[in-house]
């Protein structure tokens, strides 16, 4: 199997995250069940009470600063070491567990908890500090524009072309941890069948998407992500 699939693309959701300790979104004691996404992730949040917002992704930054990568990163890392073929991660995740796992070839198609990006000037830089909207921007010289580099709702996710170049020519699509129901991230798997892709759920209970899938396996992400990276590997 390992040389049979030449460009796999593997899409991760919070469900990865969630065995390192990290809260998910919309299960029924996530993150959406405690706070408005209204108050917290739109533009106009933001506009309206700055420092809330960024009080909100304070929080979450340092939420992740002491949480690990776990064995279905370190295991993905290991796909992307050792296929002979092309492997690219896509993921809604904003947190750096999959870098920290060894995943080089990556997309954050919903942006990075550990960046800012300036309103102003657009620019970027790494962040591990508490934001506050008093910040000036290092790069444009402006006070009160530094956000956290994450997409908001209404807002258009990073890389979609790069991303859908990809699905179009991908033999294997694997979706990882994602419950299917946010768009555009949950209408990749119809892309990839489209491209003639095999279509894979790992996942730990059957997504809104389901139907599209050739194959599903459900169960804790750091319990089967390892086995089936080593059935590709091992070519089984």
């Amino acid at each position: 199997m390992a040389h049979s699939f030449e460009r796999i693309v593997i899409l991760t959701g919070a469900g990865l995250s969630a065995e390192s300790g990290l809260s998910t979104f919309r299960d029924k004691d996530g993150i959406w069940s405690k706070v408005r996404i209204e108050d917290v992730a739109t533009p106009e949040a933001f506009m309206r009470d700055p420092q809330g917002v960024l009080d909100f992704y304070n929080g979450r930054r340092n939420n992740s600063g002491g949480v690990e990568p776990n064995a279905a990163h370190a295991a993905l890392a290991r796909l992307e070491a050792g296929h002979p073929g092309e492997v690219l991660t896509v993921t809604q995740n904003i947190d750096p567990l999959h870098e920290r796992a060894g995943t080089t070839n990556l997309i954050h198609m919903h942006g990075e908890i550990v960046k800012a990006l300036c309103n102003h000037c657009g620019g970027r830089e790494p962040y591990d500090r508490d934001l506050s909207a008093d910040d000036v921007c290092r790069q444009c010289g402006n006070r009160g524009g530094l956000r956290p580099d994450v997409v908001w709702f209404g807002e258009m996710p990073y890389q979609m072309e790069r991303i859908y170049a990809a699905l179009s020519r991908c033999d294997l699509f694997i979706s990882i941890g994602t419950s299917g129901n946010v768009y555009p991230a949950a209408g990749f798997v119809a892309e990839a069948r489209g491209a003639g892709a095999r279509t894979v759920e790992l996942n730990l209970e059957p997504s809104e998407g389901i139907s599209h899938f050739d194959e599903a396996i459900h169960g804790k992400a750091t319990e089967i992500v390892p086995v089936y990276v080593e059935k590709l590997l091992n070519g089984g």
